[in-house]
């Protein structure tokens, strides 16, 4: 098995992820993905898809990361992953689909009106 290459988004993040057998060392931008995701909770949702194959040290993960904030860039991370490890062995695809890992949450932050402070709120009325 050679490299293989998933894209994954979430909001304005994307994540290219290049998946290769190794010992389960995963790269973010050049750093461990620990020193770029410093919170426990990052760090847990990157490695969320390699977990629920059981395959946290079969490969190594280098991804490029581009765009959007930290947690859309942790899911966008994990949702290339995922699509990696489906490519990898086909019977991984249904525990991945459980868990949500293969869906883009396509929620995205709902622009601001003109004339308006917010997306949705208003400038108070006032009757005289």
């Amino acid at each position: 098995m050679e490299k293989i290459n998933k894209i994954g988004r979430r909001k304005t993040a994307v994540a290219r992820v290049y998946l290769k057998p190794g010992t389960g060392k995963i790269t973010v931008n050049g750093k461990d993905y620990k020193e770029y995701f410093t919170t426990a909770i990052m760090q847990y949702v990157v490695r969320q898809s390699l977990e629920t194959v059981g395959a946290d040290s079969q490969f190594d993960v280098t991804a490029n990361l581009d765009g959007g904030g930290v947690k859309g860039q942790a899911e966008a991370l994990r949702m290339g992953i995922a699509r990696a490890l489906c490519e990898v062995n086909a019977e991984h695809r249904p525990a991945l689909k459980a868990k949500g890992l293969l869906t883009r949450d396509n929620r995205m932050v709902e622009r601001q009106k003109a004339g308006q402070p917010g997306a949705r709120k208003k400038f108070q009325f006032s009757k005289r």
